[in-house]
């Protein structure tokens, strides 16, 4: 046992090298081989057998290490200096620590016709051979060298199937592809038009693209930077030794869920489908219900990163193509790493909200809202991995309206209007005019003297409310992170042990309970959930000016929020319009659901081209 283990690796002395100089202070490196007798590849000494690559390394780091030696004498005095230069400048580093080779593989932008030099432009650029996804699978079709180069999880296993097997027709067409008349032999003679006509290798590539490749979205390039933006957007990219050109097929596959109604915008009728974080999803359920050829979608990216892909939706005769140019425009100076978190990072990037509570822009999951918005003249943005839609403008009574209430007839789309404003408006007003009351009892009318508790409890009023406020809030971030099977025992713990024990103890008086649930349950029939967190914030605020500075501070404060949401423009358009500045027809169309026919008109808020609902007899 000990004898077979002692001829699996057996140091062999080597044969000296570099110029027959023997090193004199270093181990002499050893060659080992296996059982078999077979040199193991790793270890070798000879530069001779070092790749080029290795070579350059190894004379890079000689160099580094003599200026490290004799830059060592002027660092005495400065080594945190250094330091503190070293965390300040780190992508300076990272280059510095390069090679030529390197550095020149990494801004490669042309396609090499030798896969080796373009397998190492890949690892360079895109980390092949150290990204388990990234796969550069080499293949041989009809005589020629075929790389396919794809990420692996992106790629569609059935599209990718079909394709290699028509490739495996081109053996018959060995002979052309290799020949130098393959433009006199082959379908490159067909009147098909190529963008790149000029490129080594080209009409190989034209012959795969035109007669081998049964896909529908094919296109050919001759730029490593755009191979490697589609592919990391889900394409295939094929490359050919000796071709200085690459083809790009769509095979993306995104993991994607089903398209089900969203949780925030359900409806008792309607559809039940819903955007997903999927784009080209989103936009073909917006497609499917505005079938008008003249429906713009302009496709957009951002972030130097994360290259994420925006799609501006509008219809051309419609809208208001100032606007359009406003926001493609903004969209085109932002200049940021990345969108991870999508339309809310891009929102706060073209709109500039800063510290404003309230939402300048609407969002929506649902694919008939966003139909019916740009029917009348808005702009939508849509980001990939998001499912949620920015509509531009929007003013504060766009966040006031629900799809239900063109869900049902006209009479009780209008009381369920109400209804809904009713409970905003008492999320706003109903504390700090009830504790104004309670506190000032002398501001009481006539036959109201029974409002205010009736005992005392242990904690002033004021510290009540903030107190309930904030437990309400607690209770919804608790709720959003609660399994459904817990969510129930959950709500029992905050009724029971919370509320119902807080009262019986004498902390809190029921009056308190009574109409901060009112409160709440306006708050939770706001539409608009960006809206209904900028009312609670307000709601706040409010009751501090009342408890503090009574009559006026309620009056001041109310009249600062209403001054400070009039001055707001959502791209030009004020926020408070139609009710500043004043026009009568539009808000009675917001105060009332009119039936359908009845209106003939478009809103003049988008300023649209087409201001005609419905065609003239």
């Amino acid at each position: 046992m000990k004898g077979a283990q002692m001829m699996r690796k057996i140091p062999i002395r080597p044969k000296q090298i570099f110029n027959g100089e023997r090193a004199a202070s270093k181990e002499e490196p050893k060659l080992e081989i296996d059982k078999e007798g077979n040199i193991l590849p790793h270890d070798e000494p000879a530069e001779e057998h070092r790749s080029e690559h290795e070579a350059e390394l190894e004379r890079e780091k000689r160099t580094n290490t003599r200026e490290d030696q004799a830059d060592g004498d002027d660092r005495d005095g400065s080594h945190h200096v250094g330091e503190r230069a070293r965390k300040e400048a780190p992508s300076q580093q990272t280059e510095d620590k390069l090679t030529r080779e390197e550095m020149k593989y990494k801004k490669e932008d042309h396609i090499m016709p030798d896969f080796r030099e373009l397998k190492r432009a890949l690892e360079e650029q895109v980390g092949l051979n150290k990204s388990f996804d990234v796969v550069f699978r080499e293949m041989v079709f009809g005589g020629s060298k075929v790389g396919i180069f794809y990420y692996n999880g992106f790629a569609k296993d059935t599209v990718l199937t079909a394709i290699l097997d028509r490739l495996s027709y081109a053996d018959g067409l060995g002979d052309s592809l290799n020949s130098n008349r393959a433009e006199e032999k082959t379908l490159s003679d067909s009147p098909i038009h190529h963008a790149i006509t000029e490129e080594k290798g080209d009409k190989r590539v034209q012959l795969f693209m035109d007669a081998l490749i049964p896909h529908i979205q094919v296109k050919q390039t001759n730029k490593l930077s755009e191979v490697i933006d589609n592919v990391s957007m889900g394409a295939s990219a094929f490359f050919f030794e000796g071709s200085s050109s690459a083809i790009i097929v769509d095979t993306k596959n995104f993991p994607v869920r089903s398209t089900e109604e969203p949780d925030l915008e359900r409806v008792v009728r309607g559809s039940r489908d819903g955007f997903v974080e999927t784009l080209l999803t989103n936009v073909t359920l917006v497609r499917r219900r505005i079938r008008d050829p003249r429906l713009k979608l302009e496709i957009m990216r951002a972030g130097r990163r994360t290259h994420t892909d925006i799609c501006l939706a509008y219809i051309d005769d419609i809208c208001d193509h100032d606007l359009v140019e406003a926001i493609r425009d903004k969209i085109k100076t932002v200049k940021v790493d990345g969108l991870p978190l999508a339309e809310k990072q891009l929102e706060e990037a073209i709109v500039g909200t800063g510290w404003n509570p309230y939402p300048m822009v609407r969002y929506s999951e649902r694919p008939d809202v966003v139909s019916v918005h740009l029917l009348e003249g808005h702009v939508a943005v849509f980001v990939d991995t998001s499912p949620s839609v920015m509509i531009m403008p929007t003013t504060f009574f766009h966040h006031v309206q629900h799809a239900e209430e063109y869900r049902q007839t006209p009479m009780t789309g209008s009381y369920l209007r109400w209804v809904r404003f009713i409970g905003i408006m008492a999320s706003l007003f109903l504390l700090p005019l009830w504790f104004l009351l309670v506190t000032s009892p002398e501001l009481k009318p006539a036959g109201l003297e029974f409002i205010g508790p009736q005992k005392a409890a242990k904690l002033p009023l004021l510290l009540q409310f903030l107190i309930a406020e904030l437990g309400i809030d607690l209770m919804r971030m608790a709720a959003v992170h609660t399994p459904s099977p817990l969510a129930t025992a959950m709500g029992l713990v905050a009724a029971i042990l919370v509320g119902d024990v807080a009262v019986k103890t004498g902390l809190f008086v029921n009056e308190v309970i009574l109409y901060l649930a009112v409160a709440a349950v306006g708050t939770f029939a706001t539409p608009s959930y960006e809206l209904s967190l900028a009312n609670r914030l307000t709601r706040l605020a409010l009751l501090l000016l009342a408890a503090v500075f009574k009559v006026p501070g309620l009056v001041i404060g109310t009249t600062v929020w209403f001054i400070y949401l009039a001055t707001r423009r959502s791209y030009n358009a004020p926020y408070m319009w139609p009710f500043i500045p004043f026009n009568f027809k539009a808000l009675n169309h917001i105060m009332v659901r009119k039936p359908f026919l009845s209106v003939k008109t478009r809103m003049s808020l988008t300023k649209t081209s087409d201001s005609t609902r419905q065609p003239e007899q």
